[in-house]
């Protein structure tokens, strides 16, 4: 009888050689898990977010979820074309003004104290006062002159009870004369006498909020001295610099982007004069969104003309540089492929872009996100 260690050795020798004498068997392609080299997916070596030897990225959905990606079906249409002009924010006119002293002088409180920044006022109220500021020998002339006509009135007085008490022996127009010489004589006086004491009062032109203030009290200050802005947020004009006087000509409508929201303008004017070689437009802009802007702000106003030309609106978002600083967007071609594609651009309203070469309807392309994207190397 065999020994059973003799036994599973010879078993073991039998699968053995029944092993070797098997032929190797080798998986499919596209089934062999990524290890052969020449047929391997660049993508299917991570997991995470890189860029591929094309150039274009792969990103996996957990990491497109965390970047907050979103994309954008390009519709091409036909859009107006635009023109994107350099503007700044202006005062309106009837809506906003200047507070400037009438005379030099001191400044002093109003009621309320001086005004600050931002603080809401009301038209007519009282923003500050000017002592005006007199030589002393014109004040010492001023004070003589009203002790003097003091004692005129004093004198007058005198002179018209005497007359009264003989009323009816001196005739009745040298008594009206004489009151109407006291009269003028008090009111002379009041007047010489208030323009020693009188301040002037700077009011608010427009009820709005305080745009700008230059004023301190104490503070000496000369006639025509700019103290305070006065504006009304919500209601501003934009003024843009045209170097095509055709422009106001053929004009369909005017925008511009505040804080990524669209503002329509309506066109007020063209200048018949030139500035800086140039030709301003005025605007008119109203809204909430216009809370967001100072007077003085530099802002890109894209005028719409009446003519169209054919392209696929885009949000201005999408828009990157690439290396080359070639203006690009990233197009996603697959669940989780995004390849980037040069492009050429027309702006159309601020926050929209017209793209005209360099994608096609019904591209996905990455709107918010798209930033992220292109970052990554």
């Amino acid at each position: 009888m065999m020994p059973r260690f003799l036994k599973s050795a010879a078993s073991s020798a039998c699968c053995a050689a029944l092993l070797a004498l098997t032929p190797p068997v080798w998986a499919g392609p596209g089934h062999d898990g990524g290890h052969d080299a020449a047929g391997a997916d660049p993508a299917a070596t991570g997991s995470g977010p890189k860029r591929l030897p094309d150039g274009s990225v792969f990103l996996p959905k957990p990491a497109q979820r965390q970047m907050g990606v979103r994309t954008f079906v390009g519709e091409a249409r036909q859009v107006p074309r635009s023109t994107e002009l350099s503007g700044k924010v202006v005062m309106d006119p009837n809506a906003g003004g200047k507070v400037q002293a009438l005379v030099a002088g001191r400044l002093e409180a109003g009621p309320r104290g001086l005004p600050s920044l931002g603080q809401a006022v009301r038209k007519g109220e009282v923003l500050a006062y000017v002592l005006p500021a007199t030589a002393a020998i014109e004040r010492s002339n001023q004070s003589a002159q009203l002790a003097e006509l003091g004692a005129s009135r004093s004198l007058a007085n005198k002179r018209l009870a005497r007359l009264q008490e003989l009323a009816d022996t001196v005739p009745r127009k040298e008594i009206e004369a004489l009151e109407s010489e006291v009269a003028s004589l008090g009111a002379r006086i009041n007047a010489l006498g208030a323009g020693l004491s009188a301040r002037d009062a700077l009011v608010a032109p427009v009820t709005g909020v305080i745009a700008s203030a230059n004023a301190v009290a104490g503070q000496v200050v000369d006639a025509r001295e700019l103290l305070f802005e006065v504006i009304d947020p919500m209601r501003l004009r934009i003024e843009a610099l045209a170097f095509d006087a055709a422009l106001a000509a053929d004009l369909g409508g005017a925008f511009m982007s505040v804080g990524g929201q669209k503002v329509p303008l309506i066109f007020v004017g063209a200048s018949r004069s030139l500035r800086e070689q140039a030709l301003p437009l005025a605007f008119r802009a109203e809204g909430q969104a216009l809370g967001q802007l100072a007077v003085g702000q530099p802002v890109a106003v894209v005028l719409q003309s009446r003519s169209l030309v054919a392209g696929v609106p885009v949000p201005a978002a999408s828009l990157m540089k690439n290396a080359a600083n070639q203006t690009i967007v990233w197009v996603k071609t697959a669940p989780e492929r995004f390849e980037a594609r040069v492009v050429t651009v027309e702006p159309l309203d601020g926050a929209t872009v017209a793209v005209t070469s360099g994608l096609k309807a019904g591209d996905r392309v990455a709107t918010q996100g798209a930033t992220l994207i292109n970052q990554i190397r």
